[in-house]
């Protein structure tokens, strides 16, 4: 008899990725995980239309995933879609190819649902968190912010910013200068201004998605990517702000060459990573880095 197995797929600004689960013993088991850079988002915001190009190499990978998802066997699938296809002029040509190849419609989703996923797939692998949580997604053209307490997100919000909107918009040179990261600071200060989230009160913050984990990889000097000891690690305030100052003042070339880095996130990690240390200036705590995101609160919901 098959695997009874549930697979997500998150279609980005930055990635797409995949995740393959089954369920045991009340548990989530991983059988299978994939990403693939490939910057659907290149110019959206500044065109209001997919590039060619960047709808090519995401239906490449969509292609991937669906030939896996079919070797497995695997029924029970779910796509959605976040700020790039929500912004695109001419999205059909990417939904229909996402029918294509996964055998199901992609949903776009709203940035509240995208945050609530979010926030039910990282509490669920942190356990015995300090109450109330934060849970923060940067992504390359949003970023989530949800506020709950016991599992159950209270207040959500999704912030028109993330790594690859900041660096088209305002971080242009490489690397940056001065006076466009004081913009960018600003930029994002002020829509943090507009959360109606009292930052303050947040007893455990955590951060799930590319940023926060390529930023744990940076600072614990890992030579290799290693999932294990990204997730459950912990960022104070002052690592972030040096973590980012270093980032911010590399060419891209540089970043590049860091260990753990790749390419495709090389140009906007520094933005990110100057969204991520924003938040931390109005946090009091440090931040809890995880592996589970919206892919696993994906999955959970396919199961329930």
């Amino acid at each position: 008899m098959p695997e009874d197995l549930y697979a997500a797929v998150d279609c980005g600004t930055n990635s797409v990725r995949l995740l393959v689960c089954r369920l045991i013993d009340g548990r989530l088991v991983e059988r299978d995980r994939r990403l693939h850079l490939t910057r659907l988002g290149q110019g959206v915001d500044a065109t209001g239309r997919f590039h060619p190009d960047a709808l090519a190499r995401t239906l490449v990978a969509l292609a991937d995933f669906g030939a896996e998802l079919d070797d497995l066997g695997v029924r029970h699938r779910r796509v959605v879609a976040t700020s790039a296809a929500r912004d695109a002029a001419n999205s059909a040509e990417f939904f229909a190819g996402v029918r294509a190849r996964l055998g199901v419609d992609a949903e776009v989703i709203a940035g509240a649902e995208e945050a609530r996923l979010s926030f039910a797939g990282a509490v669920g692998a942190l356990p015995d968190l300090a109450q109330p949580v934060l849970v923060m997604d940067i992504g390359g053209g949003s970023t989530e912010l949800v506020v709950g307490r016991d599992g159950v997100p209270a207040h959500a919000i999704s912030l028109d910013v993330g790594s690859v909107r900041l660096r088209e918009r305002l971080l242009r040179s490489d690397p940056p200068l001065p006076d466009e990261v004081a913009a960018a600071r600003g930029h994002v200060d002020a829509l943090l201004d507009t959360t109606g989230i009292d930052f303050g009160a947040v007893s455990s913050w955590v951060g799930v998605g590319g940023t926060a984990t390529s930023l744990s990889a940076l600072a614990q000097g890992q030579q290799s990517y290693d999932r294990a000891l990204v997730h459950g690690s912990v960022l104070s305030g002052t690592e972030l702000t040096t973590l980012t100052e270093r980032l911010l003042g590399l060419p891209v070339e540089e970043v590049t060459a860091l260990p753990t880095m790749v390419p495709g996130r090389a140009d906007v990690i520094c933005a990110g990573a100057l969204i991520c240390a924003t938040v931390a200036q109005r946090v009091s705590g440090p931040l809890l880095v995880s592996e589970a995101d919206i892919l696993d609160g994906i999955v959970l919901g396919l199961i329930g």
